[in-house]
């Protein structure tokens, strides 16, 4: 689902919650102006989206504690992060960034433009290089951390879009057009009427008639920016659950799962791999059987670790494991490697896993030679697994013998020995001739 985090009941999802609705994801919101508790983990979140509010940060760094703790877990997870008005400037400070004051009040339209990054944006692309934007803030602005990318600004607020990393994107100016407009030139926010009877605020920087122009033109391209991000989202949604759930559990994985390391370097022996052969493990997180890989290909071979999820890889070097082979943060179903790279293919408690294990199993033959090798492996039989959730053996199970084997014969392997035993799953197969 989508989290939406609402700060006041003015600030509500918009837009935003219709678009993403829109795009079959379904919204959860957070309405901490009514004493919704901020959720603490991102496990089950494909998205997460911060509104604005009636203040500026800089004003109350104290009071966003819990959606600070929460911004900073999706952006470790590489969750999809929209953050607008007090949510942008929420994002930049949980990224490392700082907030300050501004040089004063602002009410009214400006001009804002987009800077050369958000030409290749995958949300402001089709952004126009200017654009008029409502300014309702009291001045208040972000100091943006290194990793941040700027993607818009203007002469008195510097900052006005940015996105950090790949999958956070902050908008500091509202996205509702003509409530921004209404309660700003009007003085109806408690920033703005604050301002209204403060002499030295500035004036609205545009004159009434060109408003209605002004509004028709941002919303047309907030529709664009939020359509962007919905289908972001929806594209991304299988492999973010897979990374939140992984990333929270990284730490202490190899803590949690040490009785299993013998029976990982009993499976990985079975590929029975030659010195000078290149071995792939996909999923490796921790990267625990990369070392019995490395003994059998020795140094004259190759060894690749793959997985989602950047905190798991992070695990495997603090485990000393980057010295037994190449770490690669890559999705396993669209691997970075020539056809052919690899002599075999390692892979544990993945397949079932993955959004389209068939999908998954053409990749690993797509990249393994004509004889290579390809093993998947469990610690634990299925219906051992099956038992410990409280249900029966799925017969729709992809590891399942009568569903494996074609599926691994369509990919272009031949299931060459496959065992269901009590206390492991393991299956073997031979790549066809390409």
């Amino acid at each position: 689902m989508i989290q939406v985090v609402e700060h006041t009941p003015q600030e509500g999802p918009y837009a935003v919650g219709t678009t993403l609705g829109r795009a079959g994801l379904p919204v959860e919101v957070c309405r901490t102006w009514a004493g919704d508790r901020v959720p603490d983990r991102v496990d089950d979140m494909v998205a997460l989206v911060v509104m604005g509010g009636p203040d500026s940060v800089d004003a109350d760094t104290v009071g966003h504690g819990a959606e600070l703790a929460l911004l900073r877990a999706a952006l470790a997870a590489e969750v999809p992060v929209l953050g607008v008005c007090l949510g942008a400037q929420l994002l930049a400070i949980a990224a490392g960034g700082a907030a300050r004051p501004g040089t004063g009040a602002r009410i009214g339209w400006g001009d804002v433009r987009t800077t050369a990054a958000a030409l290749t944006d995958p949300l402001f692309a089709a952004v126009p290089q200017r654009l008029r934007v409502p300014h309702w803030h009291s001045g208040g602005t972000v100091d943006l951390p290194a990793t941040a990318t700027l993607l818009a600004s203007c002469e008195h607020h510097p900052v006005q879009a940015f996105r950090i990393g790949g999958s956070a994107w902050g908008i500091p100016f509202p996205l509702e057009a003509a409530a921004a407009a209404a309660y700003a030139l009007a003085g109806a926010h408690p920033e703005g009427a604050a301002s209204a009877a403060d002499p030295t605020a500035a004036a609205p920087t545009t004159a009434a008639p060109t408003e209605p122009m002004a509004r028709a033109a941002l919303t047309r391209h907030r529709d664009t920016v939020l359509t962007c991000f919905a289908a972001y989202v929806a594209e991304r949604a299988e492999q973010t659950t897979i990374r939140a759930f992984f990333t929270r559990r990284a730490a202490t994985w190899e803590e949690r799962f040490a009785d299993d390391a013998p029976r990982y370097a009993a499976a990985a022996e079975r590929m029975r791999l030659r010195p000078g052969q290149r071995v792939l493990d996909v999923g490796c997180g921790t990267g625990r059987v990369l070392p019995t890989l490395r003994t059998q290909v020795g140094d004259r071979g190759v060894v690749v670790g793959v997985d989602l999820t950047p905190a798991m890889l992070t695990a495997a070097v603090r485990e000393g494991r980057a010295g037994d082979g190449s770490l690669l943060l890559a999705d396993a179903c669209r691997l970075p490697l020539p056809a052919g790279a690899m002599d075999g293919v390692f892979s544990a408690g993945l397949i079932n896993h993955v959004p389209d294990p068939a999908a998954a199993l053409r990749e690993w033959a797509r990249v393994t030679t004509s004889g290579g090798v390809l093993l998947l492996f469990h610690p634990s039989g299925r219906a051992e697994r099956a038992a410990r959730h409280g249900y029966p053996p799925d017969p729709d199970d992809s590891l399942a013998e009568d569903n494996l084997r074609p599926a691994l014969l369509t990919a272009g392997w031949d299931l060459t020995s496959y065992e269901d035993g009590p206390h492991h799953f393991l299956a073997h197969a031979s790549r066809q001739d390409a």
